[in-house]
């Protein structure tokens, strides 16, 4: 027979939960922001953080990680909390939107590759030429700009054909 008390009654500090949510999220985003911002490829890295804490979260919950599913509700609460006030506070100010969600960074202008951008990234020009195969584009003359977008992903622009090149242009 079930036992209902230990079952629905937290057997940890509320508050407890409350901050180990809070930090894991925002450590793991931090981390995520700043290391693995390539690595998140088409998923944005909120919606990953969120992801692999709700469903650690969830799990712990669900077998017995905690005695109470209340314990794990909490704990998922927090976690979409803070995603969702993370979220608001990069609607409301610009200032923290660009600390929250990172603008894109220019890795190619003009058929020229930004080396300082490259290096920050760790993106190997190995990388970079393949990220250009896959798009068709052969030669970085062809190329007005790549960027790396907030999410990982990368978009290339290239030259309207037939126009001249910019005289800022050349292989890096």
């Amino acid at each position: 027979m079930a036992d209902w008390h230990e079952l629905f009654v937290p057997d940890t500090p509320l508050v407890e939960i409350v901050v180990r949510g809070s930090v894991m999220y925002l450590a793991l985003f931090i981390l995520l922001r700043v290391i693995l911002k390539r690595e998140s490829g088409t998923t944005g890295v909120t919606d990953l953080l969120v992801i692999v804490l709700l469903a650690d979260a969830a799990q712990n919950g669900m077998s017995g990680g905690y005695r109470s599913v209340t314990d794990g509700v909490l704990l998922v609460g927090v976690i979409i909390g803070w995603s969702y006030l993370l979220n608001a506070v990069a609607y409301r100010w610009p200032a923290a939107a660009r600390l929250i969600r990172p603008g894109s960074l220019v890795l190619v202008r003009n058929g020229r590759i930004v080396r300082e951008n490259m290096r920050r990234e760790l993106i190997t020009d190995e990388e970079l030429h393949t990220l250009l195969r896959e798009q068709g584009v052969v030669d970085l003359d062809q190329v007005r700009e790549v960027r790396m977008e907030a999410d990982g992903r990368f978009s290339v622009t290239t030259r309207t054909p037939g126009r001249p090149r910019d005289a800022q242009g050349g292989l890096g």
